[in-house]
């Protein structure tokens, strides 16, 4: 049985903790994870679910503020003497001394096909430039960003309409078991890590606020992709009659109308067309600001008036 310690905050890593618990291959000694953040209207102290599932389960939880300042955390982390330290989507950096810690290595899962994506945003930035699959891997984390030698890779197809919660399930699924073969892979030396290759580099750099806000001057198929991108997390949006309106669902559609960027130019029970810069596009569900998500041609009977 493998000893490990689980570095992690958000749910897309809980299934993976919840599989390693179970697994008879494994003994989760501790987890690592943020401090408890504000939530919600009442800004209430709010714990990760990664911090969640420990509680529930009698593990012993960490929540440094900086792992590589804080020293009375590194030397409990020490004195567990741990095979492996798992990472996902952890949010910190981790210093050379606390990488020294594991008797194996710090085994990071990253949600991109490295080298491509390195960074803070790989699956949303993946679908906002129209990519066609991406996928997951294990890697060795060294000091630089997602830098290190790949281990093991599974690839994902990104079908058109795909969105970012649907690619995160999809990540977040099959995580478990590529990181319980690189464990047991890395430990008895059947897994040999890999140099990644130089061709390929980019980042996915972390979102800005005003790239959530829609460019009519670009084409149909960008902003469709922008929309799936950043569903829901946290949403392309439009200003109308001085209001937010967060569009939810949308496709491109064939047949041209004339009319200005950025004008309604149809309706009909399928939704709202708009002109782009390049092609129609069409609003199929919305979020209104200060009203629930609703149909395009539901907003569209109300607005016509």
């Amino acid at each position: 049985m493998l000893n490990i310690i689980f570095f992690g905050t958000p749910d897309i890593g809980l299934k993976s903790l919840e599989y390693l618990h179970k697994s008879p291959n494994f003994n989760v000694l501790a987890i690592v994870t943020q401090p408890d953040r504000p939530s919600g209207r009442g800004q209430k102290l709010t714990p990760s679910p990664i911090k969640v599932f420990a509680l529930e389960n009698n593990i012993p939880v960490y929540q440094p503020k900086s792992i590589r300042k804080e020293p009375e955390i590194i030397e409990a982390l020490k004195k567990l003497q741990p095979d492996f330290f798992v990472t996902f989507a952890f949010g910190q950096i981790l210093s050379q001394e606390v990488l020294d810690i594991p008797k194996y290595e710090t085994i990071n899962l990253h949600v991109s096909l490295l080298p491509k994506y390195r960074g803070a945003n790989p699956i949303q930035r993946a679908i906002i430039n129209g990519e066609t699959e991406t996928g997951i891997c294990t890697m060795i984390t060294e000091l630089g960003l997602d830098c290190g030698d790949i281990c093991q890779t599974y690839p994902i197809k990104i079908t058109p309409n795909m969105n970012c919660v649907e690619l995160f399930e999809i990540c977040a699924s099959n995580s478990p078991m590529l990181l319980e073969t690189t464990l047991l892979g890395i430990a008895n030396g059947t897994i040999t890590p890999q140099k990644q290759c130089e061709e390929g580099i980019c980042f996915a750099d972390k979102l800005q606020k005003e790239e959530c806000k829609i460019d009519w001057n670009k084409s149909a198929i960008e902003i469709h992709n922008l929309v799936r991108g950043i569903y829901k997390c946290p949403s392309a949006h439009f200003e109308y009659q001085n209001k937010i309106i967060k569009v939810l669902e949308t496709e491109p559609v064939e047949h041209e109308i004339e009319g200005e960027i950025g004008s309604f130019v149809n309706f009909s029970k399928k939704g709202i067309d708009v002109k782009t810069g390049k092609g129609i596009l069409r609003l199929i569900k919305i979020k209104p600001e200060g009203k629930g998500e609703m149909l395009a041609s539901d907003w569209a009977n109300g607005i016509k008036h």
